[in-house]
């Protein structure tokens, strides 16, 4: 918040820092990418991402709520469908803590709010929506299919030309400085030549 940006301009950072440094050597844990913006934007971001990291080969453990996620062993042998076992009973979950094989077409968001405690109008108007928009998006395996293959070139760690830093006479200078043998005025003064430099150099 103090730097002015969102929760989804952090979580695209990260995920970018990620992407330009992971190896196949790599562990990456990715928690619900592409939550923070619209359902098309975000879902296609989380398959990009998921792409991506497959043809690094990095070991990853991506948790995602995108149902249409789910096929894509079916187009990478090395992505595998993990999920986490919920037994249903008189209308209620019972969460049961162990991680099985295989995709679920499930999400239990609205459960999670009753235990939450939402009020019970809450809960049940979003049961009536979810009723109904199910109606209307269709299959998600339908949609997924849809998708067209990614490219076979594997991805590179080399940074576009835009994205690359140009050295500056201040910089350099901060280089040479040594610290231990200024007081802490003179590193002030110092300080605050860089700064005027920069302003001018900014201004030319």
């Amino acid at each position: 918040l103090h730097a002015g940006r969102s929760t989804f301009m952090v979580e695209m950072t990260g995920t970018a820092n990620i992407l330009h440094h992971a190896t196949d050597r790599s562990l990456v844990v990715l928690d619900e990418i592409g939550r923070g913006t619209s359902t098309l934007d975000g879902l296609s971001l989380a398959w990009a991402i998921t792409e991506d990291l497959a043809a690094r080969g990095s070991r990853t453990l991506f948790a995602t709520h995108y149902h249409e996620l789910t096929s894509i062993p079916d187009r990478l042998p090395s992505v595998t469908n993990l999920h986490v076992s919920v037994r249903e009973w008189q209308d209620r979950i019972v969460f049961l803590h162990r991680i099985q094989p295989g995709r679920t077409n499930r999400s239990y968001g609205i459960h999670v709010a009753e235990l939450a405690g939402l009020p019970p109008a809450a809960v049940d108007r979003a049961r009536e929506l979810l009723t109904t928009l199910e109606v209307r998006e269709g299959d998600a395996e339908a949609m997924a299919a849809k998708v067209p293959s990614a490219p076979a070139t594997p991805p590179s760690n080399q940074m576009s030309l835009f994205r690359e830093f140009l050295p500056h006479p201040a910089v350099e200078t901060l280089r040479t400085i040594d610290l231990d043998g200024l007081t802490p005025l003179a590193a002030f003064d110092r300080l605050r030549e860089l700064v005027e430099a920069a302003k001018r150099d900014a201004d030319a």
